[in-house]
């Protein structure tokens, strides 16, 4: 039996409309662009997202960890809100209250009489590799200050 096209059927059918049983091309095709397209938005948007961290990273690290908590409460909260003001805070530099203030407290603890605390963020004093290269330092100025005094002392 031949498979004849009803006659209220157009002769020439579109390319995209299959017969009985095969593969519908353009169904997976949209798929495959749809499961890409959905893929490169939500890359969009969490780089979109981390744009407030990225921009903090450079900063000072308690500015950064500001930042980093607002954007993780924006993204778990749906809060936009949090979002904007972490964006808002990495774009201000924060002024460096820190070392002017241990310099201060410093300069009053030597005033007084007291031996100033050691700064954790600095290596010890009797190390030997500061030790080394404090020895070092003097070396080469010692040296550099005898040279200069040759010179002068031959003119």
């Amino acid at each position: 039996m031949s498979e004849s096209i009803h006659p209220s059927a157009p002769h020439h059918l579109p390319s995209f409309i299959t017969a009985p049983g095969d593969t519908d091309v353009l169904m997976v095709v949209i798929g495959i662009f749809l499961i890409v397209a959905v893929l490169a938005v939500g890359n969009l948007y969490l780089h979109l997202h981390t744009l407030p961290e990225r921009m903090a990273h450079k900063s000072q690290k308690f500015q950064f960890e500001v930042v980093a908590v607002l954007g993780l409460l924006a993204l778990f909260t749906h809060n936009h809100l949090f979002w904007v003001i972490g964006l808002f805070l990495a774009m201000i530099d924060l002024p460096d209250f820190s070392t002017p203030l241990r310099r201060i407290a410093g300069s009053v603890e030597k005033m007084a009489g007291v031996p100033p605390e050691q700064d954790p963020t600095e290596p010890p004093v009797g190390d030997a590799t500061h030790a080394a290269a404090t020895g070092d330092a003097k070396a080469r100025i010692e040296k550099a200050s005898g040279a200069k005094s040759e010179v002068h002392s031959h003119a």
